[in-house]
């Protein structure tokens, strides 16, 4: 897959650069070295939105960029408040299609999920993105932007202090242009994120799994969802291409900084997941890889084929975890009144991908989650 640093008219997309690529084009322009410098910092400190606002830079200058370059590549068509406070932010791409970014603030911290691709190719089944299938890829502008203009709008509100690549699409299936957009998230002349504080999260890409400890000094989050193949076969399809022992043998090799750990996802879903032995079994996959366990009640949405677990259940599955010295947490539902919970963001087509058969003993607690109510409807959307 290409880097796209483009758009269709062949205006060069700056938020795409890193700062030693902006550079690069800065002095491919005739210009000194200083004149990146100050554009960097028009892009990341002031957050501005067109070369017109760039006052210290000569108006020539900023006509022959405007000519070939554009500073925003987003449009925000909509921003959605949850009872809870979160904020769902959709934008328009390059492209015409929609995507979804949220703004979850707490009592420490503001959170700021953003998409990595419009609609995903991963297909697991309690996911209402992956209904979408893959629409393609963000740019790395489009994903750095997310950033940019939320901050722009509710930064003197809610100083953004987290970043979590764990919007619409699989972050490791874009490494070209996720990549470059944690460099850009993290470089200390601009939005000066602390590397601690942006999260990649996949579905268990294991090449990249690989590459993103090599090239990145980004957090890793895994979505774990099951504990045998058999299962996770079913609800995370990617499995039966990278199956778990594959995948936590890639985790124990992963190179993390002393006093680091890796985040396992763990969507509860009722009669699937969610019993004492699949606890134990996490016990054991996780076993010398540095961790914490981040269990996450499942989110409905409209035509789903999974229950959440109920409260009493994902309780005792933390308990028995935290009784094995493993560091558990109970992911809090934000925003789902909004359908901007985990697992609930994008708009499918008339064109879904096909289902994944469950196996043969689950399909009765399937059966009885297709007859019985969400409790969302698609009223917010």
């Amino acid at each position: 897959m290409d880097r796209i640093t483009h758009d269709r008219d062949g205006k060069l997309l700056l938020k795409s650069l890193t700062r030693s690529e902006l550079e690069e084009w800065v002095a491919s322009l005739g210009e000194k070295p200083y004149r990146a410098k100050q554009l960097w910092r028009w892009l990341y400190l002031q957050r501005v939105g067109s070369f017109d606002e760039m006052s210290d830079l000569s108006r020539d200058f900023r006509e022959r960029a405007a000519a070939v370059a554009r500073v925003d590549v987003l449009r925000c068509t909509g921003t959605h408040r949850a009872s809870d406070g979160t904020r769902k932010l959709t934008w328009e791409t390059l492209d015409g299609g929609q995507i979804e970014s949220v703004l979850i603030p707490t009592e420490t911290r503001n959170t700021l999920c953003i998409s990595s691709q419009l609609g995903c190719a991963i297909n697991c089944q309690f996911c209402l993105t992956a209904k979408m299938g893959l629409r393609g890829h963000l740019s790395t502008a489009e994903i750095v932007d997310q950033v940019v203009q939320t901050r722009r709008q509710f930064e003197d509100e809610q100083r953004i202090s987290n970043i979590v690549f764990m919007g619409m699409g699989e972050p490791l299936h874009n490494p070209e242009n996720v990549f470059p957009a944690t460099r850009i998230l993290t470089d200390s002349d601009g939005l000066n994120l602390s590397h601690r504080k942006v999260t990649v999260s996949t579905s268990g890409l294991v090449p990249e799994i690989r590459r993103l400890g090599v090239e990145t000094r980004v957090r890793l989050a895994v979505s774990l969802n099951a504990t045998t193949d058999e299962v996770r076969d079913w609800v995370m399809p990617i499995n039966r291409r990278y199956p778990l022992a594959e995948l936590m043998g890639t985790l124990r090799s992963f190179p993390l900084p002393k006093g680091e750990r890796i985040t396992f996802e763990y969507v509860m879903l009722d009669g699937v997941n969610d019993s004492d032995d699949d606890a134990r079994r996490i016990v054991r996959l996780t076993a010398q890889i540095p961790c914490k366990i981040n269990l996450i009640p499942f989110n409905p949405h409209p035509g789903t084929e999974f229950r959440p677990s109920p409260r009493e259940r994902v309780e005792r599955f933390r308990d028995l975890l935290l009784a094995k010295n493993l560091h558990t947490t109970i992911r809090e539902t934000r925003g789902d009144d909004r359908m901007a919970a985990c697992g609930q963001l994008g708009k499918p087509g008339p064109r879904m991908p096909k289902r994944a058969d469950p196996p043969q003993r689950f399909r009765s607690v399937v059966a009885e989650a297709a007859e019985g109510p969400t409790s969302t409807d698609d009223s917010t959307r």
